[in-house]
């Protein structure tokens, strides 16, 4: 094994699960063509794993085996390291929050940043650029609650938000009023309607 494979390895192992390496990070150490060679050939040999465009990461080894990180850790590390907002689509925070059944099938995330795909394993997992209202209160509830009626829609919005009444704390029912302004016009409506009510 060469060296600059030696370093990349030691580098991708000190680092904690889910966290990324790139090629930028080893050019003091050779050519980006021989960067680029090398991790492609510890990627083909399994030591590890190309999540995407410029982004690897190590395989978690356990005594059950050999896995990809977490989701969730790797898209904590793309937020880190790109200063993006990442957060869970409007199904998975519908189903989070109880107001569907549906199990979405595959797993999105909303970014700030450009629309990709993220591979991790047999996983994919799709970043697609969002609006900045679906991303302003980010992972607290009422930023949660915005995305899951956002994917709601308006027809199922007014009795989601009767639902959302009972489980919000009034702190983030302010927080949803304030961000009024931002939302689209059925759902400030909506909002309004229900906090009046309520």
């Amino acid at each position: 094994m060469s060296q600059l494979a030696k370093s990349i390895l030691t580098a991708a192992q000190a680092l904690p699960e889910g966290g990324l390496l790139s090629p930028k990070e080893f050019l003091h150490l050779g050519t980006r063509a021989a960067v680029d060679q090398t991790l492609t050939r510890l990627t083909h040999d399994g030591e590890l794993l190309r999540v995407g465009r410029g982004l690897y990461a190590f395989p978690v080894h356990s005594r059950f085996g050999t896995r990809p990180p977490q989701t969730q850790m790797v898209v904590q590390a793309i937020e880190s390291a790109r200063g993006e907002v990442i957060v869970a689509s409007g199904a998975a925070e519908a189903n989070a929050l109880g107001l569907t059944t549906q199990v979405p099938v595959r797993e999105v995330f909303l970014t700030s940043g450009p629309s990709r795909k993220l591979h991790l394993g047999k996983r994919t997992v799709q970043l697609q650029h969002a609006n900045r209202w679906l991303l302003a209160l980010g992972t607290r509830p009422a930023g949660r609650a915005i995305r899951a009626l956002s994917w709601l829609g308006p027809e199922q919005g007014a009795s989601a938000l009767k639902v959302l009444s009972t489980q919000l704390p009034a702190q983030e029912w302010v927080a949803l009023r304030s961000a009024r302004q931002m939302l689209p016009s059925w759902m400030a409506r909506a909002v309004s309607e229900a906090s009046d009510h309520g």
